[in-house]
């Protein structure tokens, strides 16, 4: 099969970049520990990606929104960094942190095309409704566009 024009080839050499999606809850911190274990023993970048939501409804009310979501994306990072430093010598692992805007799916998906990610990973959906309108990890599966895995 000839090489694609684009440069840019998925799932040849193993992957070369895994992104696990984290929004604070405990099933995206197993998938970010998953997806760390993953990148180590692949020899893959992890890309750590927090989408902070826009409540453009809440803002026009006058909600400090943007102070709160800012504020989570802070409090990841830290935590982020203690789960890295707490494994320094133990486990290496070439890893980014990313933070975009705007929803969740459409957060994870802009990622991992601008990353080119070869593999996306992300923690089930903890809210019930999910289970009748459809939660982010199945969103990503119906795109059909990476391997996802969803951790629970």
């Amino acid at each position: 099969m000839p090489a694609s024009t684009s440069g840019f080839e998925r799932g040849t050499d193993g992957p070369k970049v895994i992104l696990a999606g984290v929004d604070g809850s405990e099933t995206s911190w197993r998938a970010a520990a998953y997806a760390a274990g993953l990148a180590r023993r692949q020899g893959s970048l992890l890309a750590v990606v927090y989408v902070q939501p826009t409540l453009a409804a809440a803002a026009a009310l006058g909600a400090p929104v943007a102070d709160a979501t800012a504020e989570v994306a802070e409090e990841l990072v830290a935590e982020i960094r203690r789960s890295v430093e707490q494994l320094r010598g133990i486990f290496d692992v070439r890893w980014e942190f990313h933070t975009l805007h705007g929803d969740a799916y459409g957060g994870l998906v802009q990622a991992a095309q601008e990353l080119k990610a070869d593999a996306v990973i992300v923690g089930a959906s903890e809210q019930a409704g999910h289970r009748f309108v459809g939660s982010v990890a199945v969103r990503l599966v119906k795109a059909g566009r990476w391997p996802v895995t969803v951790v629970p």
